[in-house]
């Protein structure tokens, strides 16, 4: 009997050119999908899938990948783009510069930044109206926030309004890992966490959230998002108003060892284990 193999166009997209190199790897190694499913712990139909472009290949699958067929992390370095490109066309400029930044300064009105989400919370907000291809999205946003990894990362500023804090997000036990990962993130060197408080009232970022890039070699950057898409400009005046404005909420914010606390004590009072508290969830 034979076999129909769809024959990909390996210019088409990322990610028909991961199936298609993928395909001719294990080919080139003489292994069938089902032999190389079982290097690889998973099933040989599912590799058929990732090498006709019908599913989108996670990390931790093409570092497997790359140890089965002694690619010299070729599959490791693809995915990135081919996640890259699963984000929504509007945003992939955006994460491509955010990707080249020395410094990322952003004050979030809402939600945790999405540098700073962990995979639960990021789960339930980009599968809020609907819930198709949920696991790719999840995977490129998570993959954006490979840059806070690197042996020299940018310099990431945070503001959030202490609304995010208290707005219960998949759940408590989701919010409770998520402001624990806050509390980790601002361990590190190079990122900083504030919280603007209630009480600090008006304040310049009432008109939503945005974030500042500056480069090192490029001019900086101001974006914001409406609930279409997302807007990127240098143009100077934008972006000298868009840093006043960050300075000014940043003065505003609690300091970063008072914005722990805060996080920590809104972790215990709001979030913390209680008897019933998987009940209410599921209410």
């Amino acid at each position: 009997m034979t076999v129909n193999i769809r024959k990909l166009d390996p210019s088409a997209s990322p990610l028909d050119y991961y199936g298609y190199e993928l395909r001719r790897a294990r080919e080139a190694a003489g292994l069938t999908l089902a032999q190389l499913g079982s290097i690889v712990f998973c099933t040989g139909s599912f590799i058929g899938m990732i090498e006709t472009a019908a599913r989108v290949p996670q990390r931790e699958f093409s570092e497997r990948v790359d140890a089965a067929l002694g690619t010299d992390g070729l599959f490791s370095r693809l995915v990135g783009l081919v996640l890259r490109s699963q984000l929504p066309s509007w945003f992939q400029p955006y994460a491509e510069m955010e990707a080249k930044a020395a410094y990322i300064s952003t004050y979030q009105a809402q939600l945790v930044d999405g540098l700073l989400q962990t995979e639960a919370y990021a789960r339930t907000v980009l599968g809020l109206r609907d819930d198709a291809g949920l696991d790719s999205k999840v995977a490129a946003r998570l993959e954006r926030q490979r840059i806070l990894e690197r042996e020299e990362p940018p310099a990431t500023w945070v503001v959030l309004s202490e609304a995010v804090l208290h707005q219960q997000v998949g759940g408590r036990a989701v919010m409770r890992e998520q402001l624990a990962h806050l509390l980790t993130m601002q361990q590190r060197a190079w990122v900083s966490v504030q919280v603007l408080p209630f009480t600090a009232g008006a304040h310049t970022g009432l008109m939503g959230s945005y974030a500042l890039l500056r480069f090192d070699k490029e001019p900086d950057i101001v974006y914001t998002e409406d609930f279409v898409q997302g807007h990127m400009t240098a143009n100077p005046q934008a972006v000298k108003e868009g840093s006043v404005r960050y300075d000014q909420l940043q003065a505003a914010a609690l300091s970063a060892e008072d914005s722990a606390a805060l996080i920590a004590r809104v972790m215990e009072e709001r979030y913390g284990d209680e008897p019933g508290a998987v009940g209410r969830d599921m209410a």
